[in-house]
């Protein structure tokens, strides 16, 4: 069994981020994660338009001994007119997205969420990509959240966000227990190291980073390749072509030491890995156990 007690399964690469994924891969990529020992689960309403906790909740019926996160802030409905590929999610439902962070979309939210996962009961509830709404996301969900927690409707509650400064707004102003944050503590972008890290560390709050290898130019830095969901600027590109340099030196893959960067830090509970079919999880997984040296990791701070 591999070493996956730190590693989360997101949903977003099996509910066809960037490409469609058929029910049998999505399937097969839950299989993989699942023989690979992961047991958790990160998911939203907002990935696939609702199919990835729908695939989720197909596989976790047989199973038990496992722990599932999903996100409040965006609710679903039934559109014949959906366009395919909306925020590059491919093959969805047709399903249309709207933004809602009030106590009663908080409801509407988790009530729809267990019936697509076919569950009773969610682990951990963050409120979604708050950033243009963090008044009503502060006024509405997060006192609701607060009281399904206190009501032991759910474990744990939090933020799943791209941007520091409003992870750190809600780190400062309320009782959240975890942050999520993409893309901000990777080998290309570590603005959640400064501020966040340490402030959740004294806190108590359990971090888990995301989007490691920032949307895959960590994964592979060739021209053209995408940074935050957008082409990468030149300057990014060589920033992570050098890197890709100093890894070849001591044979190790980008992709191997962008995976394994957020786990050196004692303040990260968790890393939120994005595969989404068996060849990926099981290349992940793969990335994960080969050994980084430390004179390495040693290079890669230096380029920082």
């Amino acid at each position: 069994m591999n070493d996956v007690a730190d590693i989360v399964l997101g949903g977003a690469g099996y509910a066809g981020l960037f490409r469609a994924v058929s029910e049998e891969d999505a399937q097969a990529g839950l299989a993989a994660a699942w023989d690979a020992g992961i047991r958790a689960f990160d998911t939203a309403p907002h990935y696939g338009a609702g199919s990835s906790e729908e695939r989720l909740g197909r596989f976790l019926r047989s199973r038990s001994e496992y722990t599932v996160s999903t996100k409040v802030g965006r609710l679903l409905y039934d559109d014949p007119s959906a366009p395919d590929g909306v925020d590059d999610f491919y093959g969805a439902p047709k399903r249309a997205r709207l933004r809602d962070y009030s106590a009663a979309g908080v409801r509407q939210s988790v009530a729809d969420s267990l019936d697509r996962l076919g569950l009773d009961r969610i682990d951990l509830l963050l409120i979604h990509d708050p950033d243009e709404y963090q008044a009503e996301a502060l006024a509405g969900a997060m006192p609701e959240l607060t009281r399904m927690r206190a009501a032991g409707v759910v474990s744990g509650i939090g933020v799943g966000v791209n941007d520091v400064d409003v992870a750190l707004r809600f780190v400062r102003e309320t009782a959240i227990d975890h942050v999520l944050i993409a893309g901000r503590y990777t080998l290309l972008d570590r603005r959640a190291e400064t501020e966040l890290l340490p402030e959740c560390a004294r806190r108590g709050i359990r971090v888990l980073v995301a989007g490691v290898l920032n949307s895959g130019i960590l994964a592979d830095p060739r021209h053209g390749a995408t940074f935050d969901y957008r082409p990468a600027q030149r300057h990014t590109i060589e920033r992570a072509r050098t890197m890709d340099r100093l890894c070849a030196k001591y044979d190790v893959p980008l992709r191997a030491a962008a995976l394994q960067f957020p786990r050196r830090n004692p303040a990260v509970a968790a890393t939120v890995i994005g595969a989404g079919t068996e060849t990926e999880v099981e290349d992940t997984i793969a990335m994960l156990n080969i050994a980084v040296p430390e004179d390495l990791w040693h290079e890669l701070d230096r380029c920082a």
